[in-house]
Order: structure tokens, then C-alpha cells, then sequence
């Protein structure tokens, strides 16, 4: 695929891989559209990778709102003819314990990563089916493969995102919409900057960016990375739930007993 003179729309723009993915796509000569709740940080974005020959939109868009979503793609569509490949990045990491179980972090872990995520593909079929053209590439994670201690919202999300991408792409595939779902390990990002555990793999968010760039290039249906991280989530996937339980069991924090 030639990237050149592409109309990109990347929600969660603002930073870690979203941000990265812009940098690289305007490289590419591409038109950008950009989301995010921080739209400052979006505005110096742009100024800094746009050029004589690419135009770059920027929206403050909380994607958890549907209305918002609604209102947002309404004025990209009176301000360009078409969206040629939408990455919709937007997510949350929120951790609860059962010891501190907040329901609300339920609510903000679906309602982005979940719900986010259908809102705007509704309003991107609105388009691509009838072009019969378009791709879209859902940000899930390898953490949808098994429910991990304390980070039961976040997995339970990002496997529900996963189902829904699948989904739709065998649905879309007689509308010539293509659908990629990017399953990445851990990045160094705002979002996993205060895990405190360690992270096997990390690797930089430019070069999970270059990763997702070339899988759309190569219109993968799924891009998942690194491969480290990748067999080992294929692994835990198998492994009985007895030996499961006790080995994630050994990375929790040890509770007092109060007596």
C-alpha cells in the first residue's frame, strides 16, 4: 500500500503509540486527523509534523461520549471527502484489586476500550461500506488471552475489543473493509509507566509504532508484537488453570491478617 497523500484518523493521539504513529505517518505524506481529550498537546503536534504538503485536523474527543464521537466525525466529513484508514487507539489501564474493587473503574475500562472503540467504528461504516473501501485498525492487547490478577477490568476489555474486531472483520471482508487488529506487549507509555512489576520485552512506543505502520502497509489481519511477549501469552492461553492460578498467585502482594 502506498501511504502517500492517505487521510489517517488516530484516536488517542496524544501520546505513547498514538502520538509516535502520527510523527510516522506524516513522514509518509499523509493527511492526518487526530483525537484526543488534550487537544493542546494535539495543536503542538501538529505544528511540528505538518508540512506544505499534508494537512492535519486536530479534535478534543472524549470517545467514552457517544455524542462527542458523533459530533466529531460529522465535522471531519464537511471538512475532507473520505477517511482512508482509521487506528483507533484510544485506551485505559486501570488496576483494582479485590481488595479495593471500584465498579468505576469498570465503567471508564469499557466504555473506552470497549465502547470507544464500536463508537467510532459506527461512524466510520458509515462511509466505508458504502465506498466499499477502508481500513480499520482496533488497538487491543495480548492481555486479552487470560484473566491477570488486579487487572481483571483491563484484560476483560481489551478480550471483548478482540471479539468485536474479529467479529466484524469476516462480516466487512464482502465490503472490501478491512479490519487489523493490533495486539501489542508491553510499551513504554503514560499508561504502563507506573506498573510495578516487571515487563518482559518492553520496548520503545516509535518502534511499536514502526511495527503497526508496516502491518497496515502489509493489511495483516492481525499485528501482534513482540514475539516474545506473543508466545507467551499463546502459552498462558493452554496452560491449565491449577498451574495458571499459581504462578500469576506468586506475583501478588502479600496481605496481612488482622487478627
Amino acid at each position: 500500500m502506498d501511504f502517500q497523500n492517505k487521510n489517517v484518523l488516530i484516536t488517542g493521539a496524544s501520546s505513547g503509540i498514538g502520538f509516535e504513529l502520527a510523527k510516522q505517518f506524516a513522514d509518509k505524506g499523509c493527511n492526518l486527523i487526530l483525537l484526543a481529550r488534550r487537544k493542546e498537546i494535539l495543536d503542538s503536534l501538529a505544528q511540528k509534523i505538518r508540512t506544505d504538503k499534508n494537512f492535519i485536523l486536530t479534535y478534543q474527543c472524549n470517545v467514552r461520549n457517544r455524542g462527542d464521537v458523533e459530533s466529531v466525525f460529522n465535522d471531519i466529513r464537511a471538512k475532507i471527502d473520505h477517511i482512508d484508514i482509521a487506528i483507533l487507539n484510544s485506551g485505559v489501564g486501570l488496576k483494582a484489586s479485590v481488595e479495593n474493587f471500584d465498579s468505576k473503574l469498570a465503567d471508564e475500562s469499557f466504555e473506552v476500550n470497549v465502547l470507544g472503540l464500536i463508537y467510532c467504528v459506527e461512524e466510520l461504516l458509515k462511509d466505508f461500506i458504502p465506498r466499499k473501501k477502508g481500513i480499520i485498525a482496533g488497538v487491543s492487547s495480548i492481555a486479552d488471552v487470560r484473566g491477570f490478577p488486579t487487572n481483571g477490568f483491563y484484560c476483560a476489555s481489551k478480550a471483548a475489543a478482540s471479539a468485536f474486531l474479529e467479529s466484524i472483520r469476516v462480516e466487512l471482508k464482502r465490503h472490501n473493509v478491512k479490519i487489523i487488529n493490533v495486539r501489542p506487549g508491553f510499551v513504554i507509555t503514560p499508561m504502563t509507566a507506573n506498573n510495578k512489576f516487571k515487563m518482559p520485552f518492553l520496548m520503545n512506543a516509535d518502534k511499536a509504532a514502526k511495527i503497526i505502520v508496516d502491518g497496515i502497509k502489509k493489511e495483516k489481519k492481525i499485528v501482534e508484537f513482540p514475539i516474545g511477549t506473543v508466545l507467551g501469552g499463546k502459552l498462558l492461553k493452554i496452560l491449565p488453570n491449577f498451574l495458571f492460578d499459581y504462578l500469576t498467585a506468586k506475583g501478588l502482594p502479600k496481605i496481612k491478617s488482622e487478627v
